[in-house]
């Protein structure tokens, strides 16, 4: 009975994990270049249940024969193996401001493949983004709304001399003394991506080690794509599928209390009644 318990309450706990992710989606519905997260959801390994026994033949020794018959699997219960972004293209708004850029896709040399913007964080890491909402700071480098500086093709940050500049479709900025290519990278697997804080992606880290690799777009045979200056990529949240979901984990986990008050009633009887003396 009390694996029962268990199985409910990792129900419960996955469905406001999931309840979380679906928040945190529409919560960022408005905010360009946001890109969705999907809970995956895995359930525990299942136990297989069989009745053992024994039966006396009716022998000369009435010799004793061990019997063994499958009851059936037993869930074990479910949790969420982990949280993955939906690297799928939001739609383009445009808002005929400089210093917005949208990253367009074209075509993909990988299924799973992805394009990010490169900027600089606070503390000098390299990070990735889908946002194009930039601006031009009190020196005149392109910045995030955030402060964190836009990186060129050489690693360096991009400066405008101010907002008189072009975006080629080539994604080079253009001002009146030099042109910039903007560093546009590209990984094979966006899978081996998190996301870190504001908007921003950063490569995963094992044992000290990064996994995967990103690389230029401009070098990556079979690669296109393009950008729009005075265009933001939309978040990708559809809001009217993200909130059948959250209703859906809402009764999800709403049954499995409902489950958990079942065995509580069951154990309250167990304890109390069961064996009374009269």
């Amino acid at each position: 009975m009390l694996r029962g318990y268990y199985t409910a309450a990792s129900g419960m706990k996955t469905q406001q994990r999931r309840q979380d992710t679906l928040s945190n989606n529409i919560a960022n519905a408005q905010t360009p270049g946001f890109k969705q997260d999907q809970a995956m959801i895995r359930s525990f390994p299942e136990l297989l249940v069989k009745r053992m026994g024994d039966e006396t033949l009716k022998t000369r020794t009435d010799k004793q024969m061990a019997l063994s018959s499958r009851v059936g699997p037993l869930t074990t219960g479910v949790y969420v193996h982990e949280t993955l972004a939906d690297q799928t293209q939001g739609l383009m708004q445009e808002t005929n401001m400089t210093t917005d850029m949208a990253l367009i896709n074209g075509t993909l040399p990988d299924e799973s493949g992805a394009l990010f913007f490169t900027v600089q964080n606070a503390n000098g890491d390299v990070r990735y983004t889908r946002n194009g909402n930039f601006t031009v700071d009190g020196e005149g480098f392109l910045t995030t709304n955030q402060g964190h500086y836009v990186l060129d093709d050489a690693g360096n940050p991009v400066f405008t001399d101010g907002q008189n500049f072009t975006v080629t479709p080539e994604g080079v900025l253009t001002t009146a003394t030099a042109a910039v290519p903007l560093q546009v990278n590209y990984t094979a697997n966006h899978f081996d991506l998190i996301k870190d804080d504001e908007n921003l992606f950063a490569l995963i880290e094992e044992n000290g080690e990064v996994v995967g690799e990103m690389n230029n777009a401009r070098g990556v045979a079979g690669l296109t794509f393009s950008v729009s200056q005075g265009f933001l990529e939309a978040s990708n949240v559809d809001t009217s599928q993200t909130m059948t979901e959250m209703m859906q984990a809402y009764r999800l986990f709403e049954s499995n209390q409902q489950v958990i008050k079942a065995y509580d009633k069951s154990m309250e009887i167990a304890v109390n009644q069961i064996g009374r003396l009269s």
